[in-house]
């Protein structure tokens, strides 16, 4: 059976996730206390429950049993018992203004304010954040996005037996990804926005990333990058990191960034790696 732990910061949208999860065939159980989660898969192991994929949201909500998960997951970890978790995350403003509005209380406010259990929150997961499979920030994800990049994470991954390449543009105007692993600025390059024939078009498009393909600053860039990661890609998968999120940023995320993003996954696609494509910024003015 396939097991996704589902954790992450109060409001930043595991509601939705779960909602998304259910639509791509897992069997979800909200707010599990994690000491319950070694019975139910003892019950798998048993041949009682038959299952391939399970999802279990399991966050602040769960109070003092909240404070099982790093020792149960430190616990399959050593049983040999495979597992993924998923972190999402969102901004302190974000997470603030989701709040207000909704009108719910965050778990953790009493005696607070909301800014102050947000943080207070974000320390407490810390270690949970940093030994995540994959990290998503909701900040600026319509629900539609967040949808599309949880079947990009985990359609097709062989129960996350696969090393998974993401090659993500972005647009600094618009703010850091901070699900992104390594990033990279490639504003150095000259801006198609500037030339009127290409200002509409982005880097989808053929003119585009001709221009931005042109420069020797820009084939240099792609070269020594491209032995970079060849480099670097082994020791994060060492380290048992299943998905890597490269990320490219231009200024707006419409013409340089996506115009090299597209050339690392052809690149990187040749060489017979698993690799995504995500322009986060693309359809932003």
């Amino acid at each position: 059976m396939e097991v996704l732990i589902v954790t992450g910061l109060s409001g930043a949208g595991k509601s939705n996730a779960m909602n998304y999860l259910e639509d791509m065939g897992y069997y979800c159980i909200d707010n599990m206390p994690p000491a319950l989660l070694e019975s139910f898969l003892a019950l798998e192991a048993q041949n009682k429950i038959n299952l391939k994929k399970a999802a279990f949201i399991m966050d602040i909500r769960g109070g003092e049993f909240f404070k099982d998960l790093e020792r149960v997951l430190a616990e399959l970890k050593k049983e040999g018992k495979p597992y993924r978790v998923l972190f999402l995350e969102a901004t302190d403003e974000a997470l603030v203004r989701r709040f207000k509005e909704t009108r719910r209380i965050h778990p953790l406010s009493e005696g607070c304010t909301d800014i102050e259990a947000i943080r207070k929150e974000r320390k407490m997961l810390r270690s949970i954040r940093q030994n995540a499979d994959y990290v998503i920030d909701t900040t600026n994800l319509k629900p539609m996005e967040l949808q599309n990049k949880l079947q990009m994470m985990l359609s097709d991954d062989e129960g996350g037996k696969k090393f998974k390449i993401t090659f993500m543009s972005f647009g600094y105007k618009h703010g850091m990804p901070l699900d992104a692993d390594v990033v990279f600025d490639v504003r150095f390059i000259p801006n198609p926005y500037y030339l009127k024939s290409m200002r509409d078009l982005t880097g989808n498009n053929r003119h585009v990333r001709d221009y931005v393909m042109k420069f020797e600053e820009t084939q240099h860039f792609v070269k020594e990058v491209s032995a970079l990661l060849d480099y670097l890609i082994p020791f994060y998968m060492k380290q048992g990191k299943r998905n890597l999120v490269i990320a490219f940023g231009c200024t707006g995320g419409q013409h340089r960034s996506t115009a090299l993003a597209n050339e690392f996954y052809e690149i990187f696609s040749e060489k017979g790696d698993y690799v995504e494509r995500f322009h986060r910024d693309i359809m932003k003015r």
